[in-house]
Order: C-alpha cells, then sequence, then structure tokens
C-alpha cells in the first residue's frame, strides 16, 4: 500500500488496512495548509508558555489581563447552540477504540465525547485506526465482534459526538511537512473534520469538538483561526463548528472570559477539567516550596480553591449564553462487592447532584453504568429545562481563592504507595497500547497519572512534605517504595492474564519524572518519543 502525498509531506509510519481511506490527498492537504497558516503561531505560543512559567518560577503571579479588561465588562454572548447540543445534561467519555465507541454511543448519555487525548494511549495505530473507526461510526456502519464471538452494534438512538483532539504541546512525530513535525492536534482534527463535517451536518449532529489544555486566550483564538480556515477549506459557512474548552490548567481560570470571547462563533462553552486542573496548580507553582497539597484522595471539589474554581466558570458560561460543564468523577461501579459499589455510586450522586444545584448544565461520567444515576440528579434540579442558564451566580472569585491551595495534610504512607502504584500501573498499560485503564475502581487517564507522579515530585521538594507520622517525604523513601509497588502491580496485571512487558520500563521512568530536578512539563512527552 502506498500513499500520495501533497508536496513536502512525509509519513514515517506503517499502512494497515483501511488507512489509505483516512490518509487520502486532499485530507493530507488540509493538514499540510493548516500546518503552514498556524505552526509558527503555535510554537510561539509554547515558548509564551515557557517564558511565562519563568517568571511564575520566579515568583510572579498571575492576575486578569489589564489588556482585555473590556473583553470582561463588555456585553456580548457566544452564538446561539444548535439544537443538537442544547441538552447534554450528561457526557460520557472514553478513547477511539471500536468497542468503546459503541458502547458510549449507546449508552444512554446525551453526549459522547470521543478521545484522542488523554484517554488515549497515541501510538500511530490507535490515532489512525481511531479515524477509521469514527469514519464508521459517524455512517452508522460501524460494528464489532469480540473473542467469545458477541457482537457489537448502534442501537437506533444514541449520543451527540463530540471529539478531543490532542493538546497544543503534542506533535504528531509520523507526519513532517516541510520538515516539521505537524500539530497532533491540527492532525486529528484536519482529518476528522474532513470527512466527516459534512455527514455529521448531513445527519443533524455536528461537528462538534472538545479542546484540552489551554493556557490562554491566545491559545484559544488561534483554533478560532483553524477552524474558520478548515470551514472555507471544504465551504462551509463560519460557525458551523461548535467546541467545548476543557478548563484544565489554573491559568486559564484567569481568561475564561476571554476564551468563550475568542471562540464566541463556535464556542459551545466550558467544561471544569478537574483532574488536569489539580496537576497544573502543582505543575504552575512547583518552585513554591511553601505549597504542598494532602492525598490526591482529600482533593475534592469540595476544598476551596476548586470550589472557587468550579463556581467561576458556571458564572462566566452563564453570563455569556454558554454551557458550563462539570468534570468527571473518576469513580466506576464495583462488581463483586456490593458495599464499596453502594459506596462508589453515593459518591457518584453526591457529585452530580452538587454540580447541579450549582447550576452546571451537565456533567461527565467515566463508565455507562453511571448514566442513569447522573440523569437523575440533573433531572431533579432541571426539570424539563435544556439548561440553567437563567441561573446567574453573583459570587465574586480571584486571584486569591484560585490559590488558596488547602488541604496540605494529611500525607500518609498509604497516599505515597498509591500514587507510585496508580503512576507504574497507568504507565506500563499506556506504553503497551491503552490509555484509559480502572485501578483501584477508579478510571484513570493521562491526568490522573499526572497528578500522581507530580504530587511525589511535590512532597520530596516542598519542606512541608512530610508523612503524617512525622517522616520526610525524600528520595530514598520513593526508591523503596517503587519496586514494592511494582511487585503488586505486576502481580495484579498477570492475574488480569495481562502481559508484564513494559511495567519494568514504566517504574524506571516514573522514578525518573517523580526525581527530576527540572520538574518535566508533561509526562506523555518523553513517553510519546520512546513509543513505535
Amino acid at each position: 500500500m502506498s500513499l500520495k502525498l501533497p508536496e513536502g509531506m512525509q509519513i514515517n509510519a506503517p499502512l494497515q488496512p483501511r488507512f489509505d481511506e483516512i490518509l487520502t490527498p486532499d485530507a493530507l492537504a488540509l493538514v499540510a495548509r493548516l500546518h503552514r497558516a498556524f505552526e509558527p503561531r503555535r510554537q510561539e505560543l509554547l515558548k509564551a508558555r515557557v517564558e511565562r512559567q519563568k517568571r511564575i518560577d520566579a515568583g510572579e503571579l498571575p492576575d486578569f489581563l489589564p489588556e482585555t479588561k473590556a473583553i470582561r465588562e463588555g456585553d456580548w454572548k457566544v452564538a446561539p447552540l444548535p439544537k443538537a447540543l442544547e441538552n447534554r445534561r450528561v457526557e460520557i467519555t472514553g478513547p477511539v477504540e471500536r468497542k468503546m465507541i459503541i458502547n458510549a454511543y449507546n449508552s444512554g448519555a446525551d453526549s459522547y465525547m470521543t478521545d484522542f487525548e488523554d484517554s488515549n494511549s497515541p501510538n500511530w495505530s490507535n490515532q489512525i485506526q481511531g479515524q477509521v473507526n469514527l469514519y464508521d461510526a459517524i455512517r452508522r456502519q460501524i460494528s464489532f465482534t469480540n473473542e467469545k464471538g458477541k457482537e457489537y452494534k448502534l442501537n437506533d438512538k444514541i449520543a451527540t459526538l463530540q471529539i478531543r483532539p490532542r493538546g497544543w504541546h503534542l506533535d504528531e512525530k509520523h507526519v513532517l511537512v516541510d520538515g516539521k513535525r505537524v500539530s497532533g492536534g491540527i492532525f486529528d482534527f484536519a482529518l476528522v473534520f474532513f470527512h466527516n463535517a459534512k455527514e455529521q451536518i448531513a445527519r443533524g449532529a455536528g461537528p462538534f469538538y472538545y479542546l484540552p489544555k489551554m493556557e490562554s486566550h491566545l491559545e484559544a483564538r488561534l483554533w478560532n483561526d483553524i477552524f474558520v480556515m478548515a470551514q472555507e477549506h471544504i465551504g462551509l459557512p463560519k460557525g458551523t463548528i461548535k467546541a467545548t474548552v476543557l478548563v484544565e490548567t489554573i491559568l486559564a481560570t484567569f481568561e475564561m472570559e476571554e476564551i468563550l470571547y475568542e471562540l464566541r462563533d463556535h464556542s459551545a462553552g466550558l467544561n471544569a477539567g478537574r483532574w488536569d486542573y489539580i496537576f497544573s496548580c502543582i505543575k504552575k507553582f512547583k518552585r513554591n516550596t511553601d505549597f504542598c497539597l494532602a492525598n490526591r484522595a482529600a482533593i475534592t471539589m469540595e476544598v476551596p480553591f476548586m470550589r472557587a474554581y468550579a463556581l467561576a466558570l458556571v458564572k462566566a458560561c452563564h453570563k455569556r449564553g454558554a454551557p458550563a460543564m462539570g468534570g468527571m468523577s473518576a469513580l466506576i461501579p464495583i462488581k463483586n462487592d456490593e458495599a464499596a459499589n453502594e459506596k462508589a455510586m453515593a459518591g457518584i450522586r453526591n457529585d452530580k447532584a452538587r454540580d447541579a444545584r450549582d447550576g452546571f448544565d451537565g456533567g461527565w461520567v467515566a463508565h455507562p453504568g453511571l448514566v442513569s444515576l447522573a440523569q437523575e440528579e440533573f433531572q431533579k434540579v432541571l426539570g424539563d429545562r435544556p439548561n440553567q442558564w437563567d441561573k446567574q451566580r453573583d459570587d465574586t472569585f480571584g486571584p486569591k481563592d484560585w490559590m488558596n491551595f488547602q488541604p496540605e495534610q494529611p500525607i500518609t504512607e498509604t497516599g505515597v504507595r498509591n500514587n507510585i502504584n496508580v503512576g507504574i500501573h497507568y504507565l506500563g498499560s499506556w506504553l503497551s497500547g491503552n490509555g484509559c485503564v480502572p485501578i483501584h475502581n477508579l478510571m484513570e487517564d493521562a491526568a490522573t497519572a499526572e497528578i500522581s507522579r507530580s504530587q511525589i515530585w511535590q512532597w520530596v521538594v516542598s519542606p512541608k512534605g512530610k508523612l503524617d507520622d512525622g517522616r520526610k517525604v525524600d528520595a530514598a523513601m520513593v526508591r523503596a517504595i517503587i519496586p514494592e509497588e511494582l511487585a503488586k502491580v505486576k502481580a495484579t496485571v498477570t492475574a488480569g492474564g495481562e502481559d508484564t512487558a513494559t511495567y519494568d520500563q514504566a517504574a524506571k521512568i516514573f522514578e525518573e519524572m517523580s526525581l527530576s530536578d527540572n520538574f518535566p512539563e508533561f509526562l506523555t512527552l518523553p513517553l510519546y518519543e520512546a513509543m513505535a
């Protein structure tokens, strides 16, 4: 199998069956056009992230931007939503794997965010096979038969599809234009948009997207300009695309209204991406040794800095006529333990009930078994209304609220061990091609793995990183625990019938990243370079 590539493009990866249906000359021409038009700006924005991090490391604290005050104080709304996005009480998420797509579509959720990013291990096969899977799913011609002969097909009624491309920091290393790697996000978006946008419109639902990991309104402006060019390229009116931005970084919290404004013709609101947000807080203020968070389990949506962030998001969205989407509780159904399952379900119910009361218009779940429970909680508050935009919050939030990083205790040996165990387990699974992993009755993805390794790093570096029994968390403690937890992970994986080949490498990478003098920006960056 060979491809006809646009001038100046190289693809350095094997072609599997049907990949040529996705990597067509016309689709790749859009990738090349968007790359040439916008790659310089992407690099400038990534450089700006580095420069701003240096200033924060030196003691600068974020605040509202004076140059965008007129936007925050202006009288404007985002463009009206299409009917398919009016009701989003429950959204389910998952990677672009074939069976997962069918189950998520059939889950009963209002919307399904299919993921090329944090819940997907971005090896070449996963990325392009994911495009094939979505091509089939959008045309309702997808099916899957497992090794036991069970067949999966789409129901008559399915969820509305939204698609998450990779974030600005990630490249697609297998595709070069003019000798330079293309953006993973542009690559994912351009292919799925080119092949499917008009088909989605004909079927009444799309093209809709989720945008991850942004740190500023200028990064949102870049996406908006890409949307404008892509729509023009295939002959669609400006504003056809709708996109929800995940507020997953603490810096984006200071620019939520500006982000909505930049995408106002294409905006479908904001989502409180809680797990990446916690990771972002640790990462951005990593050189402040007085800042030290407690065990991951203690950092709930009820703690002050997380609650302020969530309520501020609702306020910003409803002020501008945009949906406010609640984030993901990592809890999942627990088989064969009725008491533990009841406790998990109570946690999910409490999470969605709080979001609904606070004014969120919907929220995320990680498993089909949670859809009806979440629906019930939003139904109690919303009734027959599609949203809660009439609920305008008058709270005032700012830097003191968003940087009130509590609690600092407890930090326990159990917490240290759990972070190490989860980190090794997830990284080992990611390296073998699976980016969405149930571990200890929680659904883990790259964001929760980032919390695991960043907390270990913070506890080692900060003078406040002490266990409840007085011991200081240090490199020697971490190095002693890693082989013990690696053995537990291998035993668990072996019991599940899986190969353990990648887990020794995962433990080595986890140790290096957790104990490095220089905090690695994203664990997925070196991991991606290590994979085929």
